[in-house]
């Protein structure tokens, strides 16, 4: 593993607010850079009650403003909701203003329900054109003008651009143009081996990359106890059946009883979204993530998790990285 990196969803607990959640994401940025992490991702997401980050390219240049050298970035930007012009002159206004340290990963869902898709004034057909959107968009990174229109701010940024997967199509597709891959294991972990393996046996050398380059991200939950831990993890547990339920919700106060709470066949379904993740004291985390870094082999690996409490989340992502300086080779 050469690099670890952190994911941030920007959560909003329950009895608190947007603003509150955006501050706490500043702070964890500031400390996720005192703490070694490479790159800060925030993820675009709509009509989420529990998710902070929609305006992700805004988000960005608030986390890039408060830290000095950590890469911070979209993990990614949903390109079907939008033109790839904008994005580009988005991406290009950043990398202006922050030099060498601005990535941008792609994702083609559209991080949302189909009514706010629609709510978002893009065509639900969009998807489709995803590969033809990346070419556009790289073009506008480039150092000139492909066509009669010139992304100003982006042209000549040529900011770094990943495709995001959870499936076995985006794999392809990054192997195919020789973008460096990032796998959503943390919440999609079914397909992880078959994705990692198609894009690294199928990668092109291209002028972005000219090997594979593979990110795989995993949940944690560190804690000074493997029970503290769990309890915790609880409130993350109870957010994410609420979604699958239909009931999206902020994040909630952790819980001892959750099996009390939740369906058994919605924990179960739960329980499979989240298996490639680490949770418990900071030996059993450290166990869980060698196992993962044996097993995939990544070049990066990019952490992530939501807790109720800011102070217990950012001392969790702290210990996370104390386990994750051993691992890391470059």
């Amino acid at each position: 593993m050469q690099q670890y990196s952190l994911l941030d969803l920007s959560p909003v607990s329950e009895g608190s607010d947007v603003g509150k959640a955006l501050s706490n994401t500043l702070d964890l940025a500031i400390c996720a850079e005192k703490c070694g992490y490479h790159r800060y991702w925030l993820a675009e997401h709509h009509n989420m009650p529990g998710i902070a980050s929609a305006a992700t390219s805004v988000v960005i240049s608030r986390v890039a403003a408060e830290t000095k050298k950590m890469r911070v970035g979209a993990g990614g930007v949903m390109l079907p909701n939008h033109s790839p012009l904008v994005i580009a002159e988005q991406f290009g206004t950043l990398a202006s203003f922050f030099p060498d340290r601005i990535d941008l990963g792609l994702g083609r869902a559209p991080g949302s329900d189909m009514l706010t898709a629609r709510a978002l004034r893009r065509s639900l057909e969009n998807n489709e054109n995803f590969p033809n959107d990346v070419l556009e968009l790289l073009s506008y990174f480039s150092d000139g003008p492909s066509s009669g229109v010139e992304a100003i701010p982006g042209t000549g940024t040529n900011v770094p651009v990943w495709i995001l997967g959870s499936s076995l199509f985006g794999a392809e597709l990054a192997a195919h143009l020789g973008l460096p891959y990032a796998f959503a294991s943390h919440f999609s972990p079914t397909l992880i081996e078959q994705a990692l393996h198609i894009y690294r046996s199928n990668f092109n050398a291209s002028k972005w990359l000219s090997k594979p380059y593979v990110t795989i991200c995993a949940g944690v939950c560190v804690a000074d106890t493997d029970d503290e831990a769990y309890y915790l993890k609880s409130s993350q547990i109870l957010s994410f059946s609420n979604l699958i339920m239909g009931k999206p919700s902020k994040l909630p106060h952790p819980v001892k009883n959750i099996d009390e709470i939740i369906p058994n066949a919605v924990l179960q379904q739960v329980e499979q979204t989240f298996s490639c993740s680490a949770t418990g004291s900071i030996h059993s985390v450290e166990r869980a993530l060698s196992g993962i870094l044996d097993k995939y082999k990544p070049d990066e690996l990019m952490v992530t998790g939501a807790i109720y409490d800011h102070a217990l989340r950012k001392r969790s992502f702290e210990m996370a990285s104390e386990i994750l300086s051993n691992y890391k080779t470059s």
